[in-house]
């Protein structure tokens, strides 16, 4: 709470003043009416003229000036004690800090200089009928310098105000945003509350999302007990919160049938493949039996246990679906999710599985019929590497033209391994397939440098 200044009490006696001073501005025609009677019958009332009433005229100005310099700096300081209390609320910053306490130290000193002027109206009774010239004239100093510091200290108010222009007009801001915000947190949770009604019409629980909403109720308790109780930032904040949380599960619980007819889908969508990968993973003893006679070892050795593991792990892949279905009729979504996931996965590696014996067997007796297919793809990718090297160059940099000379050897080796009567055509398969992804890193580093360069 900010100190009240004792200027209040000090503004009620200069408004007597004030009507002091009316009081004496109706003289001149109180005398027109009471000075013929006076003469007439003899009045005791004694009237100085000349100097005397001169002085006494110019001491009622200077304390007519000074009550009005006193009034406009009440006025100023309640105005800007607003803008201190509207800081106040929102900010607490050190910068807010400061202005408070700098307000206060101005609070003081209007205390002094409001203080001089009543002091100096009590000590000078102008309306008296014995005020000398030399009395109206201390008065008349007295006044005009307690005018002269309710001003000064007016403008440095004045000064001062305008210093709290950033301050103030942040805080306004933030006020503005006040009410917005927390109406807009209020629409938020009702419409986080028809969406959770709607779900459920639909014979969802939603249990999780009603928990969640139930959780923002006393975030709300707090946002209607409002910022004078918890503060502008704080009150803020909340309200944002409040929306955020309250339009995520909005969000969710209008897609949550959407989300159950999804795990309704890929249930069934599993359980085809589940099916379709045991009827598929029944081919692969078969195209092992080929392999194995057609074939040496390394071209087969590393699928000899794809059929097991095809059987383990559409076995696997089923037990995860019973598991995904049981979640799903309990409503426990992030679960039936999380499994059919894994099933999924099980799935995925039991399909290369299966797929890569097929794919073996094919690309085996594609080499053994015409070896020289891979050879020209190998050979190809040298010489464009080559040429790549040799683009704007009298002789190839070592550090590429010593790579690209070793994957022609490693081709010419791969082709030797191929004589004799039983060729090992996957390791021949797989030396090519590394050929060429070697000289593939050797092309992009002449592009990156030469890329580099340009």
């Amino acid at each position: 709470m900010l100190p009240r200044p004792s200027a209040r009490g000090a503004f009620a006696r200069g408004a007597q003043s004030a009507r002091e001073v009316l009081g004496l501005a109706l003289l001149p025609l109180l005398a027109a009416v009471v000075l013929p009677a006076a003469v007439a019958g003899g009045g005791t009332r004694r009237w100085f003229g000349g100097r005397s009433e001169g002085q006494r005229a110019e001491a009622q100005a200077a304390k007519d000036a000074a009550a009005t310099a006193f009034y406009e700096l009440d006025t100023a300081q309640r105005d800007l004690r607003i803008s201190i209390e509207t800081i106040v609320a929102v900010d607490d910053s050190p910068a807010a800090r400061r202005a408070v306490s700098d307000f206060e130290a101005l609070g003081h000193r209007i205390d002094e200089c409001s203080q001089q002027y009543i002091t100096a109206v009590d000590s000078y009774d102008l309306d008296r009928d014995d005020l000398d010239s030399s009395t109206a004239a201390q008065a008349r100093n007295a006044l005009t310098h307690a005018r002269s510091e309710l001003d000064r200290t007016r403008q440095d108010l004045d000064r001062f105000g305008q210093s709290l222009g950033p301050l103030l007009g942040k805080a306004e801001t933030q006020l503005a945003r006040l009410a917005p915000s927390v109406e807009r947190a209020r629409q938020a949770l009702l419409a986080a509350s028809n969406a959770l009604d709607a779900a459920r019409g639909t014979g969802l629980k939603a249990d999780d999302l009603a928990a969640r909403l139930a959780a923002l109720g006393p975030e709300l308790t707090r946002l209607n007990e409002g910022a004078g109780r918890h503060g502008v930032p704080e009150t803020l904040s909340r309200a944002e919160q409040v929306a955020r949380e309250s339009e995520a599960v909005r969000s969710e619980a209008e897609r949550l049938p959407e989300r159950a007819a999804e795990i309704d889908r890929r249930l069934v969508s599993l359980r085809t493949r589940a099916q379709a990968l045991t009827t598929r993973s029944g081919q692969v003893e078969p195209i092992l039996s080929e392999l194995r006679r057609r074939f040496t070892a390394a071209c087969w050795q590393d699928l000899q246990q794809v059929p097991q593991q095809a059987v383990d792990h559409v076995q696997q892949a089923e037990q995860k679906l019973k598991q995904a279905q049981s979640a799903r009729e309990e409503q426990r979504w992030p679960d039936a999710t999380s499994l059919l996931s894994t099933a999924r996965a099980l799935l995925n590696t039991t399909d290369e599985a299966v797929s890569a014996a097929g794919d073996r067997l094919n690309r085996l007796n594609a080499v053994a019929k015409d070896p020289q297919q891979e050879v020209d793809r190998t050979r190809f990718a040298i010489r464009d590497a080559q040429r790549l090297a040799m683009a704007g160059r009298q002789t190839p940099d070592p550090r590429h033209a010593g790579p690209l000379d070793n994957a022609v050897a490693r081709l010419e080796r791969a082709l030797t391994g191929l004589e004799g009567r039983h060729p090992d055509y996957w390791h021949f398969l797989t030396e090519t397939e590394a050929i060429r992804h070697d000289v593939g890193l050797v092309v992009n580093d002449i592009r990156e440098e030469r890329g580099a360069g340009a």
